[in-house]
């Protein structure tokens, strides 16, 4: 079995593309409308990615602390630190080295999906 995809319910696809393309460098793999006032996008390089709907009937999902989603930085967190800046993303925890073989932090999504982002120290 492989491990897909994670879809994420936003309020504002726009808001939302701008943080996990333009911030954290996921390329757009496609986007389409789903039907009156629904839209879809995929995010990533890779067999998993990241499907963004927007203009769910259902609703929007709400996120507790004990979700987030794990980004690689490309280089360090520091680096990462003056993007972030820049952007006036606020870093929520960290940075945090549980082991000598990583370190992370915290940052939130438009719409208040925890994200980590980690530094490989190896």
């Amino acid at each position: 079995m492989t491990y897909c995809w994670t879809t994420i319910n936003v309020r504002d696809l726009e808001a939302s593309l701008a943080f996990y393309r333009d911030l954290l460098g996921l390329p757009v793999k496609r986007r389409f409308a789903a039907g009156e006032g629904r839209e879809i996008a995929f995010l990533g390089e890779e067999e998993t990615q990241v499907e963004l709907i927007a203009g769910n009937p259902g609703g929007q999902s709400r996120f507790g602390n004990d979700i987030s989603l794990g980004f690689v930085v490309p280089r360090t967190l520091e680096d990462f630190q003056e993007l972030l800046t820049a952007r006036g993303i606020q870093v929520e925890a960290g940075p945090i080295q549980p082991n000598p073989q990583i370190r992370f932090s915290y940052i939130r999504d438009p719409d208040g999906l925890r994200i980590q982002l980690v530094e490989n120290l190896v």
